[in-house]
């Protein structure tokens, strides 16, 4: 059993604060969903939690089984046990799929001994086209198909905490059910159930991927936790009725972050 702490996590963006000290306690096998207003923070404190540069903590620890999570760069984080599931996920022309995810097992200590029976078999799971296996990482892929992408990479790399940033954006109905069910199914996983933190805005991707817990994140914190139903509520009645407007209107103001364009090389290396 792992478990990843954040406690009191404070950063800024661009000279401003965005996090105001977030406590969080995940666990294997659990799925903390994570949902907020447009600028509340949510996006921000998975750069963080990755290391991405220009994301200045100011304050708290994240703790991975006795490990400084903040003292390590982006790739010992990943190497830790630590995975991103991008929002944008990124075209790497020249770099083949099958190729990369050799290296990152390599890297892990881990072997590559059938790792291609491993990748169509995860394809085929999720209805991830086998052609796309062995070409460049999500050159000329669709939204839908980068996604499942991003999902067979975390399923091959077995990670012991996802962090999926908007796993649902930009997917029709069939891919969010195949690429949810399969985090569904890992977090299940009797020998090695993956946790989970899912950043998302709609309760419909929480309809296949079944959270343990809700945090409803404003202004930089966490202003309710619950179970299941607080996703309902949250349906039903919107954020008005865990924040006050006020401080709905001011997220939007939250700075875009050191980012490049959506998917772009720059923004997969500056990590």
């Amino acid at each position: 059993m792992s478990t990843l702490t954040i406690s009191g996590l404070s950063a800024t963006v661009a000279g401003k604060q965005i996090l105001n000290g977030i406590d969080l306690t995940v666990s294997s096998g659990e799925v903390h969903a994570i949902m907020g207003p447009n600028g509340a923070g949510k996006s921000t404190l998975s750069a963080v939690l990755m290391g991405k540069p220009g994301y200045e903590v100011t304050g708290g620890s994240v703790d991975l089984d006795g490990t400084d999570v903040l003292s390590l760069p982006a790739w010992r984080r990943a190497a830790a046990g630590l995975h991103l599931v991008m929002q944008y996920p990124t075209e790497v022309p020249g770099v083949m799929l099958d190729d990369m995810l050799g290296e990152a097992l390599t890297t892990r200590g881990r072997t590559t001994d059938g790792l291609r029976d491993a990748l169509a078999a995860e394809a085929a799971k999720i209805g991830f086209e086998e052609r796309f296996l062995h070409r460049p990482l999500n050159v000329d892929l669709s939204g839908g198909e980068k996604k499942r992408n991003e999902t067979l990479q975390l399923a091959v790399l077995r990670p012991t905490f996802a962090i999926l940033d908007e796993l649902d954006s930009g997917l029709d109905i069939d891919a969010l059910r195949d690429c949810s069910r399969r985090v569904e199914e890992m977090s299940n996983d009797a020998e090695s159930p993956l946790g989970v933190i899912a950043i998302t805005h709609y309760n419909r991707l929480l309809e296949e991927l079944k959270p343990d817990h809700v945090h409803i994140l404003v202004k930089g914190r966490i202003v309710e936790s619950g179970g299941p139903e607080l996703a309902e509520v949250l349906e039903r009645d919107g954020y008005a009725a865990f924040a006050p407007e006020a401080d709905l209107a001011d997220d939007a103001d939250e700075p875009a972050g050191p980012r490049a364009q959506p998917g772009s090389l720059d923004d997969l290396f500056s990590m």
